[in-house]
């Protein structure tokens, strides 16, 4: 007999079938989201509020309770209310799979045990009901009962359900043994924190307390969530038990083609490219992400001039290691979508004025970014055609990211410190990742469910060691230096006439070297190589040991070496077991950073004095450590050659999609750099009839202005409306990996015209001395002044072709209060240089003493030259000096915000003998004795512009000579 049903007849079907571990992931997800979108929402609107308890406040409290978070305050009590509400459904859901689960499917327990443990869990979501909707404000007992009630049946919740897993199934096991063991000892300290607050009073011993207490709930979510481990196997069922009755089938009515004639191929490659742009996009979004976050952790140190605590935002990076989770892994890389859409909060961050805000909405950002692409690369270990797309794709995202700045004279419209007032594109950053994410989701969800190979790792700890080690060097590597177009030329920059390549159109050239390194990066058996990486090793060495033209080219060939490896070293790390790897990786790109940074901050770090200007060291560190994951490579590259080639028809479109993108890259940086040359205005000084010139002194921390926002455009518009012909900046040296490698000065240059000398290279470990000059620069010398024990002085000394006359000027940092003898001999030797220079001079510099004290006369004094005014006693770091000039004027302009530091300038006049005005008149008079052309602008009086007004003087003062 036939089992075919008869035409008409009515049978159940299956209507739906939904996997059980979606419970166990949306009861993870909105149990987490509650507390912590509760957490982040009440710390936004009353931070100070929900810290204070019935003892203390802030500061000695600094983080809320449990309790305090979700029940205290709206709006952070209804969002959490809400969301524990969908977390409801789930909830019950996941009870009574549990029960079906290890009754009937694994037949772990009895029925009896089953239904008890069952009813425990009943019980227990409605004691959580208690005491989140009823508060203790509304019902005190209620509220306490609820809780105890919860906390007690939470023993025999945890003890059944770890005695009712499988033992077949170990992962479980594992997660569960210790989460039961972390939240139960977990609950002494507590409650010994607990007492100390209530009883004995210890300011803070609340906010451990809320630390445990916080604990617990993520332990608790956590266990609750490793059912998803069980239930990968187990789903529901829809069954619609009286359908409507089987009908005769009839020909389709007709549906027009809606691809018209495009034929099936094409519209394949299509998808593919549109699939290469979005992610091209989004490899852009996560090094924007990655850029930015060690730029917003450096404004805090720098206000507070030390360690701040906000350094630990950079462990974010670590965030990866979750991966470790397979479920959680297989997830993230299988809806790679939905977690790019979640990360674009780091772009987002600019919303938030808080510079606070800014930093942990990156942070988050990031996190959850870096997390994905890694997921997608250990996930894709067996399918090395996906794998090598992956990796292309991430590369292109850093070439975009270097046309990118190059266009925005080397900041990044989409980081969160640019606005739409200083160039920013946030918002178009956000909606173009908006629409790459979804285009990504929309793949993710309609992609062909193909055969999952299981992932296979290698056991080794030396491999996990060795390919973590090297991949780790290599991407801070390839972060540290080729984020940008010219952050390797300001590396090895020299003084005039042996200035070295300039951005443009030079950043074409670095744009060009790593597109090579990606051309090549196919050919693994080259890349892997020891006699490519002996010609990456002697490349760092040069760029290193030298300067200029010649540093530059070394750097243009480490460039390539270092972008060839990245898809060799990928493949390393994919194939390793993750956590181990990942830690470790992750780990020595941190451990680097610092490095990089204590270098040159050693004065204010501890351990500094053993970093001092080891430059040295860290590349020497990052050759062998990434010489170290070369040798892992290559015999992983030995072993694949020896097996057969899968998934050749991804790879082959891959590496044809990135040629064709990096074509387009190269032409798009090639565009940018002739428009930035045709665009640039040829400088001119600001009066020419007069023969004058202005000249001035600013600190600018590093253009970041005081609520962290980038401020050269500000910049720009103050030095122009003051007419600065020569300002010397200092704390300028951006190009480091916590300001964001940001030349940020060749704005400013190109905009109004400048001539510019970066001053020492940031190989030198300075914080920086540059110079804008609107007259040629005829010579100058980096002068790293004598500091034996603080941090490194730089001084700029330049001879310029002022109208016709050599020039000389000093722009000039010398060093903090706290080392008196360094800044004796710093100034000592300043005063040599100007003493022994035959020319008219001005010095433009940071001497760190108050006006006729020993430094200042051993400056002014032993430099054989003139304070501009020295009735000003009212300075301490900024002093503006010269001889062989006549000064016609001195002004002192306040700062605006941008920094914390004033503008200083004078105005000076050449003469035809110099010799005569070696020596100063300090006779007054009055502006309307001055020529119109000579005067400083009347827009700087009274209230000013933009915050920037004449201060301490309240206008300008005129000298008759």
């Amino acid at each position: 007999m036939s089992s075919k049903p008869a035409l008409g007849s009515v049978e159940p079907i299956t209507v739906h079938k939904i996997g059980a571990k979606y419970i166990s992931y949306s009861h993870t997800l909105f149990a987490y989201s509650a507390f912590l979108v509760a957490l982040a929402i009440g710390c936004y609107t009353h931070y100070h509020k929900i810290v204070q308890n019935e003892y203390f406040g802030y500061p000695d409290e600094w983080f809320p309770s449990v309790s305090a978070t979700t029940g205290d305050r709206y709006p952070a009590r209804a969002i959490f209310q809400i969301l524990i509400a969908l977390t409801a459904g789930p909830r019950f859901a996941l009870l009574f799979l549990w029960y079906f689960y290890t009754t009937q499917s694994a037949r772990t327990v009895s029925k009896g045990f089953g239904v008890f443990l069952l009813i425990v869990g009943l019980v227990r979501t409605v004691a959580c009901g208690g005491w989140v909707y009823i508060t203790s404000t509304d019902d005190h007992l209620a509220h306490d009962v609820a809780m105890i009630l919860y906390l007690l049946l939470t023993l025999p919740w945890q003890l059944g359900v770890l005695y009712a897993s499988s033992n077949t199934n170990r992962t479980a096991v594992f997660w569960r043994r210790s989460l039961t063991i972390a939240f139960f000892t977990t609950l002494p300290p507590m409650i010994y924190f607990f007492i100390q607050h209530k009883v004995e009073r210890v300011p803070g011993a609340y906010t451990t307390y809320a630390f445990f207490e916080w604990s617990l709930i993520l332990y608790d979510v956590a266990y609750d969530a490793v059912t998803a481990i069980e239930f990968q196997n187990f789903e529901l069922s829809i069954v619609d038990k009286a359908p409507v009755a089987v009908m005769p089938s009839k020909a389709a009515p007709f549906v027009a083609n809606a691809e018209g004639n495009i034929s099936p191929s094409l519209l394949r490659n299509l998808t593919l490219f549109r699939g290469f742009v979005t992610e091209t996009y989004l490899a852009f979004v996560f090094w924007s992400m990655l850029t930015s976050l060690a730029l917003l952790i450096w404004y805090f140190p720098l206000w507070y001039m030390g360690i701040s605590g906000f350094e630990a935002f950079l462990l974010i990076t670590l965030m990866p290691i979750i991966l470790a989770i397979g479920p959680l892994r297989r997830w993230v890389a299988k809806y790679k979508g939905v977690c790019h859409l979640v990360s674009l909060v780091g772009i987002a961050s600019y919303m938030k004025v808080d510079p606070v805000w800014r930093l942990a909405m990156t942070s988050m950002g990031i996190g959850i970014s870096l997390t994905t692409w890694i997921a997608t690369w250990l996930e894709n270990n067996n399918q090395p055609g996906n794998l090598e797309r992956s990796v292309l794709i991430w590369l292109l995202g850093l070439i975009m990211h270097n046309v990118v700045k190059m266009a925005w004279f080397t900041e990044n419209p989409i980081w969160p410190i640019m606005h739409r007032e200083n160039g920013g594109l946030n918002e178009l950053g956000i909606v173009l990742g908006v629409v790459a994410s979804l285009e990504v989701l929309l793949r993710d969800f309609t992609a062909r469910k193909s055969e999952e190979s299981p992932r296979v790792t290698q056991s080794s700890l030396g491999g996990s060691v060795s390919s973590a080690v090297g991949f780790g060097s290599l991407l801070f590597a390839l972060h540290s230096m080729y984020t940008d177009s010219s952050t390797i030329m300001r590396w090895t920059v020299d003084g005039y006439p042996n200035y070295g390549p300039e951005p443009v159109p030079w950043g074409v050239a670095t744009i060009a070297s790593l597109a090579l390194g990606v051309f090549i990066s196919g050919h693994r058996r080259l890349t892997t190589s020891i006699v490519w990486y002996a010609v990456g090793s002697a490349a760092c060495a040069v760029f290193y040991l030298s300067s200029s033209w010649t540093a530059y080219t070394a750097g243009l060939v480490l460039g390539t070496y270092l972008v060839s490896i990245t898809p060799a070293f990928v493949h390393a790390i994919a194939a390793q077991k993750p956590f181990v790897t990942l830690f470790t990786a992750f780990m020595t790109y941190n451990i680097l950073c610092l490095a990089h940074v204590w270098v040159v901050a050693y004065e204010f770090v501890p351990g500094g004095v053993y970093a001092r200007e080891r430059t040295d060291a860290v590349l020497f560190s990052i050759m062998l450590l990434i010489g170290i994951g070369v040798i892992h490579a290559n015999s992983q590259v030995k072993k694949e050659g020896q097996q057969k080639m899968t998934q050749f028809h991804v790879v082959k479109f891959a590496r044809s999609m990135t040629r064709v993108f990096l074509v387009a890259l190269m032409a798009a940086s090639a565009l940018v750099a002739s428009n930035r040359v045709m665009t640039a205005k040829t400088p001119v000084p600001y009066t020419t009839s007069e023969k004058s010139f202005t000249a001035g002194i600013w600190t600018i921390h590093f253009a970041l202005d005081n609520d962290m926002w980038a401020s050269e455009n500000r910049m720009r518009d103050a030095i122009r409306d003051l007419e600065l012909d020569v300002i010397g900046l200092l704390e300028s040296d951006t190009m480091r990996i916590i300001m964001g490698n940001r030349d940020w000065a060749q704005s400013i240059a190109e905009e109004l015209g400048y001539y510019l000398d970066y001053g020492p290279s940031s190989m030198k470990h300075t914080w920086g001395c540059l110079m804008l000059s609107k007259f040629p620069i005829i010579k100058s010398e980096h002068h790293l002044l004598p500091s034996p024990v603080g941090e490194l002085a730089c001084a700029i000394h330049a001879t310029l072709d002022v109208y016709g006359q050599p020039v000389d000027f000093i722009v000039s940092h010398n060093g903090q209060d706290e080392n008196y003898n360094d800044r004796i001999q710093q100034t000592t030797e300043l005063g040599r240089i100007m003493r022994t220079s035959p020319n008219p001079f001005v010095f433009l510099g940071y001497v760190v003493t108050k006006p006729h004290q020993e430094i200042y006369r051993l400056l002014f004094e032993g430099g054989e030259i003139n304070d501009i005014d020295p009735t000003d006693w009212d300075r301490w770091c900024e002093y503006v000096g010269y001889r062989g000039l006549r000064r016609i004027g001195y002004a002192r302009v306040s700062h605006g915000g941008i920094t914390d530091t004033e503008i200083q300038s004078g105005k000076f006049q050449i003469v035809d003998n110099p010799i005569d005005y070696w020596k100063a008149s300090y006779d007054r008079i009055t502006e309307s004795e001055v020529k119109p052309a000579l005067r400083y602008p009347s827009m700087f009086y009274g209230q000013g512009v933009r915050g920037h007004r004449y201060h301490v003087f309240n206008e300008p003062r005129y000298f008759s000579q």
